[in-house]
Order: structure tokens, then sequence, then C-alpha cells
């Protein structure tokens, strides 16, 4: 890992992120981290406990003066989305991130830098241990297991806190005071088919979609950037229409929140249609590639002759397979009628597997209105189930009302002001998945409030953070604490 990170200022901060990003620490897999954070708490002698399910929380003391200030939970999580290029050689289970400085950015090599939601548990990690920081009494709260299913905020039980305040420092925009959130559910269709032998005058292709940015499933979805599995879909189902193409196979995607950026398929088709296919398709996917032009300029799809494969789906689930594939929403299906620019309710066709007599689709349906997100899911359902699958809704999380009245906010955004030379803040909800709604379950009376750096492509392996900005963020938290109400 290279030490140029760890001369950026503000030091404290970008070392306790160094030290983080050495850990592997993959959704569901946080034993190693888990174990980091303890070891941290219990080295600066600080109460350190670890939940039923995992998380990790860590109090300290308020410093001299500042005892008669409320308390403040502070927040983040301790997973990272791990995704790579497919060019790079790198293990997420063993490897310590590779990061490097890029002008005024910090990036990884090849794969996701984990900033989301990092830079957060390093700034808290350097209040922790600091000695010459003004704060009131601080319980850290480092949760499990925030993007694939958020099971540590899940399982946080009431009373294990008495904070009055919590800071959640999971926002991706430094000019951004985040009040609220959306909901979310997983969306997964499954059936089994039968196979068919392929008959000997077929022949064989591969598929490959690549080259896309990817990113955020909820934070970038209004964006238009291009979905692996929507295009493949289309190829496939052009070449169906015109040559009777035959699947033999699919993997598209990865993550449920993440925008699919890969996707390759097995395909045979009749020999006699060679040529025409070859040609059928380089103009299709010139098509597809003007489309894109803007905003997925590095798309490339390569068709290559392979061997052909032994078996085929048969063919009435094909069809309503890739019929299907095209009915699914994917994007944004309704923007927030009462706050500007918000989108309100979206979907991610997120993974599609095709294999050995089974399908699988996996799609994550977000929303900041629960008859809104239902609604959109039981259009997936309705859309799957018409083609023989079998649909069901798992990971359902609420997601979080915003309260303008918030006593928090009200320190928060004059402060802003205050260090930015009257710029206001953006006050917004967001459109993805912040602990803070499902946290204010069993903490109801809890004031909450989110903010944190510039943080670009996450969920990508694009994902960059801004050294400029987590410069600016720091003094802001800095400030916050030496502000907080008294009780």
């Amino acid at each position: 890992m290279s030490s140029e990170i760890r001369q950026l200022e503000p030091k404290a901060l970008w070392n306790k992120f160094a030290d983080l990003n050495a850990v592997p620490r993959p959704s569901k897999k946080e034993e190693r981290v888990i174990a980091f954070m303890k070891d941290f708490g219990k080295s600066l002698g600080l109460e350190t406990i670890e939940d039923t399910v995992g998380n990790v929380i860590i109090k300290k003391p308020a410093t001299p003066g500042m005892e008669n200030r409320k308390t403040v939970v502070m927040q983040s999580h301790l997973d990272m989305v791990h995704q790579k290029n497919n060019d790079t050689v790198f293990d997420f289970d063993t490897q310590g991130i590779d990061m490097y400085v890029d002008g005024d950015w910090v990036r990884a090599r090849g794969t996701t830098l984990g900033a989301d939601n990092g830079l957060g548990v390093a700034t808290i990690m350097a209040i922790l241990e600091s000695d010459d920081i003004a704060h009131p009494n601080i319980e850290a709260l480092f949760t499990i297991d925030e993007e694939t299913g958020m099971t540590g905020a899940m399982g946080l039980e009431g009373g294990l806190l008495n904070g009055d305040i919590l800071l959640n420092l999971d926002t991706e925009e430094d000019d951004e005071i985040g009040v609220g959130c959306a909901g979310g559910v997983d969306v997964t269709a499954t059936r089994t088919y039968e196979q068919e032998e392929t008959p000997e005058f077929k022949i064989g292709f591969k598929i490959v979609v690549k080259g896309l940015q990817g990113g955020h499933s909820g934070m970038q979805i209004h964006e238009g950037l291009g979905n692996a599995n929507k295009i493949m879909n289309r190829l496939l189902f052009d070449g169906f229409e015109n040559f009777g193409l035959r699947i033999s196979e699919i993997d598209g995607g990865s993550l449920r929140n993440a925008i699919p950026r890969e996707s390759q398929a097995a395909v045979a088709i009749d020999a006699v249609h060679e040529e025409a296919f070859n040609s059928e398709m380089a103009q299709l996917i010139k098509t597809i590639q003007a489309e894109y032009k803007t905003m997925e300029p590095d798309l490339t799809v390569e068709i290559d002759k392979i061997e052909t494969p032994q078996s085929i789906m048969d063919l009435g689930v094909q069809e309503g397979l890739t019929r299907a594939l095209y009915a699914a929403l994917n994007g944004v299906y309704r923007m927030s009628a009462d706050i500007k620019d918000l989108v309100e309710t979206s979907n991610n066709v997120a993974r599609v597997i095709v294999k050995d007599g089974h399908i699988k689709i996996g799609c994550l349906t977000r929303s900041s209105v629960e008859s809104s997100k239902w609604d959109l899911a039981n259009m997936l359902r309705a859309t799957f189930e018409l083609t023989g699958c079998e649909v069901t809704f798992s990971g359902d999380y609420p997601g979080w009302t915003p309260n303008m009245d918030s006593a928090i906010l009200k320190v928060m955004v004059p402060l802003y002001k205050s260090l930015n030379n009257g710029e206001e803040p953006h006050v917004a909800a967001c459109h993805a998945g912040l602990e803070c709604g499902i946290l204010g379950t069993n903490y109801p009376d809890m004031d909450m409030i989110s903010f944190g750096p510039n943080i670009k492509g996450a969920h990508s392996p694009d994902e960059r953070a801004q050294i400029s900005s987590a410069q600016k963020y720091w003094q802001f938290v800095l400030e916050i604490l030496k502000k907080i109400p008294k009780k």
C-alpha cells in the first residue's frame, strides 16, 4: 500500500483509513475487521462491546468542559462492496486495498476503494484516538453487513446506546446534509427448466458485454448508466427473433446494489446463419454503442466462436425469460412529488444466472415511499410469475422519514454556511439505503443526520475519494462536535 496516502492531510483521518484498508472486510465476512475494531478500542482503554450480531460499540467520555453536552452516537459500517475489473488479479479475502493518489483523488488499483464507508469509520477512529479534539460523550457504533442486507443495523438491540444525537457518516456529497433515505427490498425470481441436447447442425458463440462504468444502484440509478444484463438480453432477444438463437448459459452482474458492468452468455445458432448473425449483431452493437456513447464510451461487446455448447434451454422457457427480462423495469420508476430532483422509486436488475437447468434473477427495488416500493416489487413479481418463475421478497428494510425540525440540523446548517463563505448546504433525502431508518425503529427518539466527504463511483472499481473534500469534511466534523447542544 502506498505510503503517500499516510502523508495526506488530515493525517489522523488518512492514517486510520490506511490501517482499515489493510484489513479484508467483505460483507458477511467481517470477522477480521470486527476483531480489528475491538482490539483498537481496547488498546485505547475504552469500553468496547461486541453485540450479538457483530456490531462493535466503543464509548469515549467527554473531554473536559463538554460533560454537560448531549451524548453523540457516531456511526458508520465496517463492510465494503468488493468489485474488481476482470483483468485485475486480486483476492479480497486475503489482500488489503492497493491505494494511490491521482491528483486530488485517492483511488484503488482495479478494485473498489472502500471509502464507502471506510472514510466514515476512519473519522470515528481518529476522534476516539485523539487527545486534542473537543467532544461530548461519544458512542461509536460500527455496524456490519450494511451493503448486503443491513443485518447489523437490524440486529442492534434497544438499550445498548444512550445517545441523543446520531451522526451517520455515510453520505457521498460534501455539500449535502442527509435527513432521509430510501428503503428497499430484494426481489428474486427462480425456476428450473429442462435442458435439451444441442442439435449437430448448430454452432456456438460466446457473447461478452463489458466496459460499462457500473456504480451505486441507488445514488446513480437516474444517470442513464448502462446495465449489462439489459444490454445482453437485448442482444439475445434480437438473435432469437432473427436467427433462432438458443441460450446455453448466462452469467450477468454481481452484487444487488451495484449497477451491472459485465455479462457473458454462451449461445448456439444454426450454422447456416453464421454470416448473417455476425453481420446483424455487429450492426446492433453499433446502435447500442451510439445510444450510450455519452455515458458509456468504453462499452464493448465481443462475440467469439466457441465449441458448440452441449445443451441449450427449453425453447418455451427461453422465450419467457427473454421477454420477462425485456419487460422488467430497470431504472427510475417514479420521481418524488415532494422533494425536488429526488428519485422516489427505482429498480436495479442486478443479477442474471442461467446454468444447469436453473434460472435466478436478482433485483433490488428501492423507494422512500413504502407503498410505492411494494407497487414496483409486485409489478416485477407479476412480470416474472407470468413466465413460470417463483418470486420471493427478502431483505426488506424501511426508509428514513425526513425531520425538518431536527435540532442537530438547525446546528449544522448555519455552521456549514459559516465554514463555507455563506454557501447553503443541500438538505435532502437520498435514494440509497442508509441505516438511520432501521436504527430508528429501536431508537425512535434519537435525532439523526447524515453527511460525509465527496466519494464518486461507489460500488465500482472507479470508486474514488476527493482529498480536498476530506479536508473540508474533517473540519466540519470537528466543529459539529464543539457545537453539540447542552443536555
